[in-house]
C-alpha cells in the first residue's frame, strides 16, 4: 500500500509494504564527529511532533575528540518510541545504523536476532576494520548471518546527492549523517518539515551548507523510497492514549530543570540567580539559563566551583533565588560554603547532576553515588534536605519543590539528578500557570521583638514557630542589620557564641528544622494488596523499575513498587510502608546508598540491588532479579 508522506515525490517511486508496530528501538552509532547525537536529536523531535510516547538515551565519550574509528571514540544515541506509554529508552534495539566498523563492534552485542543492521559500506575499510579487531569483513564472514543486514555505501551516496554543491569531498561526506537521517525518516514515516526548518535555522549565516544538508537528506529519504533494499517501511501511531490532554514538547532533563527554576522565581517573585562553573553533566543548565536574561536571570560563569557557590550563597543573603550547579567533584569542593549556608540559614538550591566516580570518574556516564555525600559530606552536624527527580520531565516539578523547601525553611537543598535524566529526554506537559504552587517570600521588614525594657529590635535567629525558619532579612533594610559567618550564632540575637548549651541547642534546632519539613506521604503501588515484595527505589530507577515490575504483573506476578522523592527527609509514612512487606528490593546505581540509610533508620533488612557500570538499568535484567527475590532466591 501507499503511503501519505511530507517528503518530496519521487520519480519512479513503487508501493512498497507498510507494517505497523507499537514500538521501535533504534539506535544511530558512529564515531564521535559523525553527528550521532544531532541526529538522534532530529529524530527525536519529530517522533516528538508526530505524537508518540518516547525516551531517549545519549551515550558519548568523555574526551572531546577521541581517536578517529577506536571503539572508545564510539558514539551512539538511542531512541524508543510507541504508540503506548513507555518509560524506558529500551533494552535492546530493534535497529542499529552503524557508521563505521567501530560502530558496529561497539554495539552489535546488545541486538536481538533478526534486528535490523544499517551499515555504511565505504567506511568498512581493511585499515579500518583493523583498527578494532576484525580480521575479516564482518559483512562478508557470516558473522552477521541472524540480523536483516542493510549494506548502504552512505559516504558515496551522499557525495553523490551533493556534487551540485560548491563543497569539497569532505564537507560533502560531513552530511551523511543527514542522508542516514533521511532514510530512517522514510523507514519509520517520521515527518520531515521540521527537519528542513531546523536545518535551514542552524546553518542560517551559511545558506549553502544549510542547502546541502538538506538536499542529504532529501536524498536519505529518496533512497529508501526508490531502493529494492528497503521494501517495507514502518508506521507506529500516535500515543494518542498515553497523554492527557495538554501542551506537549520533547525535553530533556536538564532543560526541564532550568524552566523549572525560572518558573520556581517567578512564582516567588525573586531573581534568580546562578553562580555555576562549568561540569559535564551540569553545564547545559547554565547554558541555558543565560538565555533568560528577561526571566531576570542572572547567570555567573565563576573561576572555579568554589567561587561559583560562594557568589550565589552571596545572591540569597541579598535576597535572590540563589542556585548553584554542579556534579560530584564539584559538590567536593562546594562541601564547606554549603556548611556556612547551613549555618547562615538561607535558601539556597545545590543542583548535583550525579556522573560516575569517584575522582573525575566517568564523566559522560550516569551514576548514582553521591547520596551520601548529600547526606554527610559536610563537617560537623550539616543537615541538608535532599530532593530527586525520577524522570527527564519530573526534573521541573523537582525544581520547583526544591524552591518551596529551602524558601520556607530557609536553608540549603540538594537536587540530586544525573547525567541519564540530564541527557534522557521525553514528552512533557506544559503546565497552566494556576497549576504551579505559590512560592512567594515575605522579607522582615523590622522589629521582630521585644525586650525586657520595651525595646523593640530585630533578632535575626528568631525563628517561625512552625516550619524553625530565621527571617530573611535582605541587606539595606534599615533597622535590620545582623552579624553573618560561619562562627556559632547565639539563639535568637545571632550574636557569636562559644557557649556550649547554646551550641548543643542550635545544631538540635537545625536538625529539627530538617527533620519537620512538610513533605508528601508515600504512596505504593499495589493494585491487589497481595504482594510480598516492595521494590524501592528513587530518582532515575523509576523507569527500569516500572518497566520491570510491568513485566512481572503481565506474567501474572504480585509485586509491589514504591519511589521515593524526598530522602531527607524521608516521607513521614516510609516506616509503616516498608513494614507492610515481608521483603524489600532496593535498585540502585551505586553500592546501596539508600539501602543502608534504609537499614540504618527503620531497621529494615532490605535487599540491595546495584549496578555501576555507567548505564541505567534494563527492564529485562531487573525483572530477572526481582523475579528471583519473589521466589525467595
Amino acid at each position: 500500500m501507499s503511503v501519505e508522506t511530507t517528503a518530496p515525490a519521487v520519480a519512479g517511486a513503487v508501493d512498497k509494504e507498510v507494517r505497523r508496530l507499537d514500538r521501535v528501538i533504534i539506535r544511530f552509532a558512529g564515531d564521535s564527529g559523525d553527528g550521532m547525537q544531532l541526529t538522534g536529536d532530529r529524530f527525536t523531535s519529530e517522533t516528538a511532533s508526530f505524537g508518540n510516547d518516547l525516551s531517549t538515551l545519549p551515550n558519548f565519550p568523555a574526551e572531546i575528540r577521541a581517536p578517529a574509528g577506536t571503539l572508545p571514540g564510539v558514539s551512539s544515541f538511542q531512541l524508543h518510541f510507541a504508540d503506548h506509554d513507555i518509560l524506558t529508552p529500551g533494552d535492546a534495539p530493534n535497529v542499529l545504523v552503524a557508521m563505521n566498523p567501530a560502530a558496529l563492534k561497539a554495539n552489535i552485542g546488545d541486538l536481538p536476532r533478526g534486528a535490523e543492521v544499517i551499515v555504511n559500506t565505504d567506511e568498512f575499510t581493511r585499515r579500518a576494520m583493523q583498527k578494532v579487531g576484525y580480521a575479516t569483513s564482518p559483512l562478508e564472514d557470516g558473522s552477521l548471518d541472524g540480523y536483516h543486514l542493510h549494506p548502504v555505501p552512505l559516504t558515496t551516496l551522499t557525495v553523490e546527492a551533493l556534487k551540485e554543491f560548491d563543497l569539497t569531498r569532505k564537507e560533502a561526506e560531513r552530511s551523511k549523517n543527514m542522508f542516514a537521517l533521511g532514510l530512517l525518516s522514510w523507514m519509520y514515516h517520521r515527518p520531515t518539515e521540521g527537519t528542513e526548518t531546523f536545518l535551514r535555522s542552524k546553518f542560517a549565516k551559511k545558506p549553502d551548507i544549510a542547502a546541502a544538508n538538506i538536499a542529504a537528506f532529501r536524498a536519505g529519504w529518496n533512497f529508501g523510497e526508490t531502493t529494492e533494499d528497503f521494501a517495507v517501511s514502518y508506521e507506529v501511531a500516535p500515543a494518542a492514549r498515553a497523554f492527557p490532554p495538554g501542551v506537549y514538547r520533547n525535553i530533556s532533563g536538564n532543560l526541564a530543570l532550568s524552566y523549572g527554576l525560572v518558573a520556581a522565581s517567578r512564582q516567588a517573585d525573586l531573581p534568580l540567580f546562578l553562580g555555576s562553573y562549568p561540569i559535564t553533566p551540569a553545564s547545559d543548565i547554565l547554558h541555558e539559563l543565560s538565555k533568560h536574561k528577561n526571566f531576570g536571570v542572572r547567570t555567573f560563569q565563576a573561576e572555579d566551583e568554589i567561587a561559583g557557590i560562594g557568589a550565589a550563597l552571596g545572591a540569597a543573603f541579598g535576597g535572590s533565588l540563589a542556585v548553584t550547579t554542579t556534579s560530584g567533584p564539584g559538590v567536593a569542593l562546594k562541601s564547606e560554603t554549603i556548611g556556612l549556608a547551613v549555618s547562615l540559614e538561607l535558601p539556597l538550591l545545590v543542583v548535583d547532576i550525579q556522573r560516575g566516580g569517584p575522582s573525575t570518574g566517568l564523566p559522560t556516564k550516569t551514576e548514582q553515588a553521591d547520596l551520601l555525600q548529600a547526606m554527610y559530606g559536610r563537617n560537623g552536624e550539616a543537615p541538608v534536605p535532599v530532593v530527586a527527580p525520577r524522570t527527564p520531565a519530573d526534573c521541573f516539578d523537582a525544581a520547583l519543590e526544591a524552591a518551596r523547601i529551602a524558601l520556607a525553611y530557609r536553608t540549603p537543598v540538594f537536587l540530586l539528578s544525573d547525567g541519564y535524566l540530564a541527557n534522557g529526554s521525553e514528552p512533557w506537559r506544559v503546565p497552566e500557570v494556576d497549576e504551579l504552587p505559590d512560592l512567594t517570600v515575605r522579607f522582615a521588614q523590622g522589629p521582630n521583638h521585644t525586650l525586657d525594657d520595651g525595646t523593640e529590635v530585630f533578632w535575626p535567629y528568631k525563628r517561625d514557630p512552625q516550619t524553625l525558619a530565621r527571617p530573611w532579612a535582605v541587606p539595606g533594610t534599615p533597622g535590620l542589620e545582623h552579624r553573618i559567618g560561619g562562627i556559632e550564632k547565639q539563639n535568637g540575637t545571632g550574636n557569636i557564641s562559644y557557649d556550649p548549651a547554646n551550641h548543643d541547642f542550635m545544631v538540635r534546632t537545625r536538625q529539627a528544622k530538617i527533620d519537620n519539613i512538610t513533605v508528601p506521604d508515600l504512596q505504593a503501588d499495589d493494585p491487589d494488596g497481595t504482594a510480598r515484595l516492595l521494590v524501592l527505589g528513587w530518582g532515575s530507577t523509576y523507569g527500569p523499575i516500572t518497566a520491570a515490575v510491568r513485566r512481572i504483573r503481565a506474567q501474572g506476578g504480585h509485586i509491589a513498587q514504591a519511589h521515593l522523592r524526598h530522602l531527607n527527609p524521608f516521607p513521614p509514612n516510609l516506616g509503616e510502608v516498608l513494614t507492610r512487606y515481608e521483603r524489600v528490593v532496593i535498585p540502585e546505581m551505586n553500592l546501596g546508598q539508600l539501602a543502608t540509610l534504609i537499614r540504618a533508620e527503620y531497621l529494615i533488612d532490605a535487599l540491595s540491588y546495584t549496578q555501576v557500570n555507567g548505564m541505567p538499568f534494563k527492564a529485562e535484567q531487573l525483572a530477572t532479579a526481582l523475579e528471583e527475590a519473589i521466589d525467595g532466591h
